[in-house]
Order: structure tokens, then sequence, then C-alpha cells
């Protein structure tokens, strides 16, 4: 699997990582986008996005970054990724077929708030109530995609976000902005529901490895933290009902086009 995120492209960068990831067919099964793909969330950003991976040949799963909303064109952004064939999840799923095995991905950009004994309560203005509601409803929208995936019998469980789930991943990142860069209602979502990789970008000053207190690892994958146009990461693939498969091999399916169902999704989008 290969992962990246805070790739923030613009029509001046258009053609940099495309030749990367056009060898990808040969290294991963399938491509993680983990938000903030544009500068300032404009279509015209977002299509340069879009002609990136056109050569990926794996599938490609995104969420959204804050800087992907900054322009009030999240859905126009969207649509045009979904029309190049990325899946964009919001508090939804996506099971893709990989060598007869069912890799699930769950999503959510997530938000802020902090972490225990560092974080915001859903409590007293109706501001501050409103921050943290939109961090525990992300959550919540986590937690039931991963249940649908558990429920589908996938064998790879994967929760994709933007914002940080736990702060190991924010060492590095000044102190003062933790509660700005994650919230622990994400990793408890993770760890209630159950993943077997918690995937993340936004902290461009942090570290690429941390777990959560169920166990679960959680990897940075913002490009200033990986230093590279991806990184690369394997998951062992439950087999047969006996050894488990080392890694999951390459998926066949075509370019943009995932082969997998889109499950637990217009529901959540409130």
């Amino acid at each position: 699997m290969a992962a990246v995120g805070d790739i923030h492209l613009g029509p001046d960068c258009a053609g940099v990582l495309r030749p990367a990831f056009a060898g990808l067919p040969d290294r991963a099964d399938l491509l993680l986008l983990a938000g903030d793909l544009t500068r300032h969330g404009t279509v015209e950003e977002a299509r340069v996005v879009a002609e990136e991976v056109a050569d990926a040949g794996v599938p490609v799963v995104a969420v959204l970054g804050n800087h992907d909303y900054h322009s009030g064109e999240e859905a126009a952004v969207t649509q045009v990724l979904t029309d190049a064939g990325i899946t964009v999840l919001e508090g939804d799923a996506v099971v893709l077929p990989v060598a007869g095995h069912k890799v699930g991905v769950a999503g959510v950009k997530g938000f802020c708030g902090g972490f225990v004994g560092r974080s915001a309560g859903e409590f007293g203005e109706p501001e501050m109530k409103a921050f943290v509601r939109t961090t525990r409803l992300s959550a919540e929208r986590l937690a039931l995609a991963l249940g649908d995936l558990s429920a589908a019998g996938c064998a790879v469980r994967i929760a994709l976000t933007h914002f940080a789930p736990v702060p190991d991943t924010l060492a590095g990142e000044p102190l003062e902005i933790h509660p700005f860069l994650g919230s622990y209602l994400l990793a408890e979502a993770i760890d209630g529901a159950g993943a077997d990789l918690a995937v993340h970008g936004h902290a461009h000053l942090g570290t690429e490895h941390g777990m959560t207190a169920g166990g679960v690892r959680v990897r940075n994958v913002a490009q200033p933290v990986i230093g590279r146009a991806f990184a690369l990461y394997r998951l062992p693939v439950a087999g047969d009902g006996t050894a488990p498969v080392p890694e999951a091999v390459r998926a066949a399916a075509p370019a943009h086009a995932p082969g997998g169902e889109l499950i637990s999704g217009a529901a959540r989008r409130s």
C-alpha cells in the first residue's frame, strides 16, 4: 500500500508527482491520499491532482483536508476527483478486491479538539459546542464506517483521515497547536470499531510512526514528514483461514477503477 498527504498541488507543479505515481503498479496495491491535496481548494487545483494520478494504475482512495475546504468548493473538488476515478470518502467506506481478499478503507477528514488531558469539551458557548461537535460527529461516522468494513468481512481495515488521531505522530509540532492538529475522539473511534492501520496527514512537522491506546498502528504520511512522493507499507492479509499472507499483493484493477463497493456513505454526509 502507498500513502501520502499534504501534497498541496497547484497549476505550477503539474507533472511533479506523476512519474512517481506511474510506477505504483509494481510496488503497491492501492494509493491512499490523506487530504490537503490542493493549496486553496479550487477546482483548478483539483484538476491538477486528477492529472497527477492519471497513470497510477491502482485504486486511489482519498479524503479531503482543511486546505481542500478553504474556497468553499469542496463539493466541486470532490466531483473533479471522483470523475477522475478517485474514491473520495467522508464518513463512508470502500471495499477493494486484492488478490481474492477484501481490503476496506474507511475515511473522514476529521477535525480538531486535542488529546486526553489537553482537549476541548462540548460545553459552554454555542461556538465551542459546535467546534467540538464537529469532531465528535466525524469520529462517530468513522466508527460506523469501520464497523461496516468488519461486517463486510474485510481481511484488512484501514482508517484514513486528514487530522491526527493520536499525539504520537505530532512530535516535532509546537505543543501549543496540538489541539488544532487532531483529536483523541478519532482514536477512540478507531479502537472501538477496530482497524489494522490508521493513516493521516496534516502535521507537517510531526513524526511518521505512532500508535493508539488500543494498539492500532498510526502513520503520519504528510509529504513533508515522509520526504518522498509516497510511503509504502506492508499489511498482512488474512488468508483462507490458515496462515496469513505476508503482504497484500497488487490488486488486479485498472487505473481509476477501484473495482470496489462503496458502502455506508449517503446517510452520514450531514
